[in-house]
């Protein structure tokens, strides 16, 4: 990059904000997928204005932006495939403001999600979107992705919890939708600017919803001898409308992996289990508690276990929640799926998932939020071995394409990014991809955003911008989960 832009950033921020050194550099040239891009330079804003500058320095220059949260993205959302500028939102991560009264919360994109809940559980609240990594996934990244995590079954996604954003256009302009109110009336400018994945402007505020803290809480550990007759438990429990809180089922194997890494008290020598929390009224959760029973039982399961006290529900969520991090100690790298499927094909996509497994010859581990259907298979490869690599891109690319074969979609909660760009086909028709080309090209003309992200590159997309010569790309990349 032009030593001229370094410079004139320097000015704007201050040298402890600009990353200009190849070995700072690549620490941003990868996320938890396993793609690799590198920025040609970093820099850390602390406010609105600071972006706005930045913003329109790299309009002057024509060069591209990509947005960054903690980089826990795993599709490749955060990497700059067209080399440029890297936007850090690391050192903005202040609450702006907390109001109890409406259940609403103004929040920087830098934000850890848990540290929301940190700041206003005393009073009894928390901020309900959950993915497996909120303890360091930033708010940012989630309205970005439109995250989900297990509680997604009851709650939805991060578009459901917010209600206002504040953004900065491609051409420095400030524009601010929604507010406070849930629903304002008018288009839902929210709902499209949240999963947009920073194509099509870079969020600087957001407002976001206050959950209140359950009456009641009941976690359960039902531990089956077969994956099938976790599986069927699910669609049973779907077939007769019982809607819990969260739903997540882990296979045998996984389940080994993580007691050898956390001792969350699962059953080694079971085939699967199903983790399960209700929430509520005291006596609603009590009678769903012993629905659930009773669906589990009749699908053959070992045990219904329920958590005795606050440690052990805490101590089982850890469990799931370091699931990847377990597996990360049985090979060098493990590439996360995402893909959605109709809950009554659970079990024929878990067999699915298992004949790809010996096709391939790797170890396909099963985590997944089996309550709303999305499926998260772990693929287990050395990146060292191009050969073995290639195998792991093709398991995942089989399991998509079976997963929308059979009445699902590409995503749940990852995102497109550049992972699932080139299967954006298997689900839209050349006037699909018009129409969202329209929309893009309102917000984002020249492509400086994110460019090379959701769109298909092989269609002859004029937004893609891709620089070759800038972005670092190695040719068996490895993935952090």
């Amino acid at each position: 990059m032009n030593s001229a832009i370094a410079a004139e950033l320097t000015a704007l921020l201050g040298t402890r904000n600009v990353l200009t050194r190849p070995e700072d550099l690549a620490l941003y040239e990868y996320d938890g997928s396993v793609d690799r891009a590198r920025p040609e330079i970093v820099v850390f804003p602390d406010n609105t204005q600071d972006v706005v500058n930045i913003v329109k320095l790299a309009g002057k220059h024509d060069v591209p932006i990509v947005g960054r949260g903690a980089g826990t993205g795993l599709s490749g959302g955060a990497l700059p495939r067209g080399g440029g500028i890297m936007i850090a939102f690391a050192r903005m991560n202040r609450i702006l403001e907390v109001d109890l009264e409406n259940r609403r919360a103004i929040v920087q994109p830098g934000l850890v999600n848990f540290d929301l809940t940190r700041a206003v559980e005393a009073s009894g609240f928390y901020f309900a979107p959950d993915p497996s990594s909120q303890k360091s996934c930033t708010i940012g990244g989630n309205v970005a992705e439109n995250s989900g995590g297990p509680h997604t079954l009851a709650y939805g996604v991060t578009s459901n919890h917010v209600t206002g954003l504040t953004l900065v256009l491609p051409n420095g302009e400030v524009q601010r939708i929604g507010g406070k109110r849930s629903d304002a009336g008018g288009y839902d400018l929210c709902g499209l600017l949240v999963g947009s994945e920073g194509t099509l402007a870079l969020v600087t505020e957001i407002i976001v919803k206050l959950s209140k803290k359950p009456e009641a809480t009941r976690t359960l550990l039902a531990i089956f001898e077969t994956v099938d007759d976790a599986t069927e438990t699910v669609a049973d429990m779907t077939a007769r409308a019982i809607t819990p809180a969260a739903c997540e089922m882990l296979d045998g194997w996984t389940l080994g992996a993580i007691e050898d890494y956390v001792h969350a008290g699962f059953p080694r020598d079971s085939g699967a289990v199903l983790l399960i929390e209700i929430e509520g009224i005291a006596e609603a959760v009590e009678e769903q508690a012993a629905a659930i029973d009773e669906v589990c039982r009749a699908h053959r399961a070992r045990d219904v276990r329920t958590a005795k006290d606050n440690q052990e529900r805490e101590l089982l969520w850890k469990g799931r929640k370091t699931a990847f991090g377990a597996l990360g100690r049985l090979a060098p790298a493990n590439y996360v799926l995402d893909a959605v499927i109709p809950r009554s094909k659970l079990p024929q996509a878990l067999r699915r998932v298992e004949e790809i497994s010996r096709q391939t010859g790797l170890q396909i581990g099963n985590i997944f939020h089996a309550g709303d259907g999305n499926l998260h298979p772990l693929v287990l490869f050395d990146p060292r071995e191009q050969e073995q690599y290639q195998r792991a891109v093709r398991a995942s690319t089989d399991i998509v394409r079976y997963c929308v074969e059979i009445g699902g979609t590409l995503t749940g909660e990852h995102g497109v990014g550049m992972e699932k760009a080139e299967l954006m086909t298997l689900m839209f028709s050349e006037a699909d991809f018009a129409l969202m080309r329209r929309v893009h090209h309102e917000f984002n003309p020249l492509t400086l955003l994110n460019p090379g992200k959701i769109f298909p590159m092989g269609k002859g997309c004029g937004e893609t911008r891709i620089r070759t010569g800038s972005a670092h790309v190695p040719a068996a990349p490895s993935v952090n989960a």
